[in-house]
């Protein structure tokens, strides 16, 4: 099952429009600019850079009538890309240092706090064997977000800068549930 959203140039849902269920990697191909969307089905990740880079905001069903505010960013969507859903189990491997090193944690639920549940201050790879996750900055799931789908990620702070953001150290993360479809 595919999500659905549509994306609108104003706030409030005004002006042009471009609905898709599909990733998007730029949408200046379809709209000067996004500053409020509608998901209408599905979940989604939304960034504020062409090519799924930059900042990114997850997005369940319901009315955005002000990315700008709601986000607290200082630009519009760029790009987006359509969560599919996850039936199954949930399996992560966490590990302290780059390329899968130092102490390992394996997860399968939602994690409040790394350092509270896995006395662990950072964690610098990760091997998402099963699901889509969302990493956070910060405790009980607030800060920045990171999508993970499955793979391998050898080092966090590469990959976050690569993504065109200062380095993100991942303090919580969330699995991406079927309830959001």
């Amino acid at each position: 099952m595919h999500g659905k959203i549509i994306f609108f140039e104003d706030k409030n849902f005004q002006g042009r429009s471009y609905e898709t269920s599909q990733d998007c990697p730029d949408m200046s191909s379809h709209l000067n600019r996004c500053h409020s969307c509608k998901v209408e089905s599905g979940c989604f990740m939304v960034y504020d850079r062409p090519n799924f880079m930059g900042n990114q905001y997850f997005m369940r069903r319901g009315e955005y009538p002000d990315y700008q505010r709601m986000m607290g960013m200082n630009d519009c969507i760029r790009s987006c890309r359509n969560i599919p859903m996850h039936r199954g189990n949930f399996r992560m491997r966490m590990y302290e240092k780059e390329n899968f090193g130092g102490q390992m944690h394996e997860l399968s639920d939602d994690c409040e706090s790394m350092t509270d549940r896995f006395r662990m201050n950072d964690m610098q790879s990760c091997n998402v064997m099963d699901g889509h996750w969302l990493m956070y900055e910060q405790p009980s799931y607030r800060g920045r977000q990171m999508y993970m789908r499955p793979g391998e990620y050898r080092n966090m702070r590469e990959l976050s800068m690569h993504m065109g953001s200062n380095p993100m150290r991942v303090n919580s993360m969330r699995r991406i549930m079927d309830s959001c479809y």
